[in-house]
């Protein structure tokens, strides 16, 4: 592919601008393509939970879609075994298992086409892919650490009150409007001013592919959740609102609860990720029998 190529031109002169590091052969690293799919889902199943995003994003849209708003590579070592698998786009996520891997998608994400929003991994090795990715000692707009929480069974469920749903159609205004206001806190953007109508039909598409669950009471959203990335082992959860007046009632921790419930019916482990700086929320986690396992690293560009 010709933004490889290029890539590989560029690269011994990039390179000498960087003190250390593992220098990777760009030969190695390619664009992945549907008949890469069984292979890569092999790969990204070593570790479920970390990889759920990506893994989902193949399993709904396939390894070569618009939908993803990214291009998947893999990196291979010279037996040609797969080293690393990464989403760059949008969101830019990194299952990197060595040096080199993660220096080869740094340096293609240089080149990416996609605007890149975001980027995630466990630990911190989203860090030094920020370092090998700009070169020049500039700041992330936004950087954070957040702590992965993980529900399987057992656990004690709480006894829950509300309807907890799939939500309608009918109801998107009032969802996207809530998620709007947690993408606000986390990244600092609101999604409804910079791109309303793919924001809606985003928030729109989950509802018609039934993630986004909802409790309402008067026709007056109280709480919502939304599965972001589901495979057949794992559920990834986002979005997780309770309406400001009904806070400090332990709503959802009640909700998220008799969710988690009925979700473990289909996987083995849902999962989440929260800013370390929200401790009320992690409470609510607790509550509804979470438990935080390990922590990733979010930048947002």
């Amino acid at each position: 592919m010709q933004i490889v190529k290029s890539v590989e031109k560029r690269f011994e002169s990039v390179n000498s601008q960087v003190p250390v590091i593992a220098v990777p052969n760009l030969k190695q690293l390619e664009v992945l393509k549907e008949e890469n799919t069984t292979e890569v889902r092999e790969f990204l199943k070593v570790r479920p939970v970390h990889t759920v995003v990506m893994s989902s994003f193949i399993q709904d849209n396939g390894l070569e879609s618009e939908l993803n708003r990214g291009i998947y590579y893999g990196y291979r070592n010279d037996e040609g075994q797969l080293e690393g698998v990464a989403l760059i786009g949008h969101s830019t996520l990194i299952e990197a298992r060595s040096e080199e891997a993660l220096t080869a998608f740094a340096m293609i994400a240089r080149e990416s086409e996609t605007p890149i929003h975001l980027m995630m991994s466990d630990g911190t090795a989203i860090e030094k892919f920020w370092t090998l990715y700009k070169q020049d000692g500039s700041q992330p707009r936004l950087k954070f650490t957040e702590k992965l929480f993980d529900l399987k069974f057992p656990f004690p469920i709480q006894e829950c009150e509300w309807n907890v749903r799939k939500a309608e159609k009918s109801e998107i205004e009032q969802i996207a409007k809530a998620h709007a206001e947690v993408a606000l806190l986390e990244s600092g953007v609101d999604p409804m001013e910079k791109d309303p109508e793919g924001f809606i039909q985003r928030c729109l598409r989950r509802i018609e592919k039934g993630r986004t669950f909802v409790v309402f009471e008067n026709q007056k959203l109280v709480f919502k959740a939304d599965i972001v990335a589901e495979t057949d082992d794992v559920i990834y959860l986002e979005g997780v609102y309770v309406s400001p007046e009904y806070r400090g009632r332990n709503i959802g921790s009640k909700c998220m609860s008799k969710l988690g419930a009925n979700l473990l019916s289909k996987v083995e482990n849902i999962c989440l990720l929260s800013n370390l700086e929200f401790k009320a929320a992690h409470r609510c986690f607790e509550k509804a029998g979470f438990s935080s396992t390990d922590q990733c690293t979010t930048i947002f560009v």
